[in-house]
């Protein structure tokens, strides 16, 4: 990963978080927590008051907005040693990193059939997403990551090999049973059954593989609101190969 940009020392990774790693599912796929990860995360919570959030495009239930630089560059002055232990990357592996604010602010009712099931972010196996948590210490409201194991195919992750497979169990989980209610995912259903979970808390990143089943605990009480210093403000980042 390029280090040509030094974290400024705001945004410094911290030498004293707490690393946690897990192993999920019977694909024992590996989940990296880190808890308090930067020295001052109050100064991107800062910036994010002032970013210019835009609704998404693609799937995302929300809106997002450009990331300083100097978080990227957090990011790959701290990581690679633990992505190699945890991973096993190779030095040069991840080539390009890209990170986004981000914002739930989508209703259920106005959610499509795609954003109602746990989803995964790429079916390469190699690449790795990850989301670092922003929002008010007080964040037991804003739920979390809950990653999943489809029923029907005992599938935990997507990959090119099983994604014709894992789309025709999908077509017929909804012929047989109807679409998911237009709600967000939080639990157990028919199709899916969660498997594990990792709460929201300030100061925390989580790293998991993109091909992962995975979605945000979005509760019946959850506030949508678009100010970023109120709303469940996380940043979403993609360690690209290549």
């Amino acid at each position: 990963m390029s280090s040509m940009h030094k974290p400024t020392p705001e945004l410094s990774a911290n030498h004293r978080a707490h690393i946690e790693c897990r192993h999920i599912g019977r694909e024992r796929y590996p989940l990296l927590v880190i808890d308090d990860f930067l020295t001052a995360p109050e100064q991107l919570v800062e910036l994010a008051s002032r970013a210019e959030f835009k609704p998404t495009q693609g799937l995302f239930p929300g809106h997002r907005a450009p990331v300083p630089r100097a978080y990227t560059d957090a990011l790959e002055h701290a990581l690679p040693p633990l992505l190699a232990d945890v991973f096993g990357t190779r030095p040069g592996d991840i080539k390009r990193v890209e990170s986004s604010y981000s914002l739930v602010t989508q209703p259920p009712t106005s959610l499509k059939p795609l954003q109602r099931i746990p989803h995964f972010d790429s079916r390469d196996t190699r690449e790795l997403a990850s989301i670092y948590f922003l929002c008010n210490r007080l964040s037991k409201r804003y739920g979390g990551t809950g990653f999943y194991r489809h029923r029907r195919t005992g599938f935990e992750s997507i990959t090119d090999e099983r994604f014709s497979r894992y789309m025709a169990a999908l077509e017929q989980d909804a012929q047989q049973a109807g679409l998911p209610a237009a709600d967000y995912i939080r639990g157990d259903t028919a199709a899916f059954e969660k498997i594990a979970e990792v709460p929201a808390r300030y100061n925390r990143l989580v790293i998991y593989p993109c091909t992962v089943l995975h979605s945000g605990l979005i509760g019946a009480d959850f506030d949508y609101s678009q100010n970023p210093t109120q709303a469940r403000l996380s940043i979403n980042s993609f360690l690209v190969n290549g």
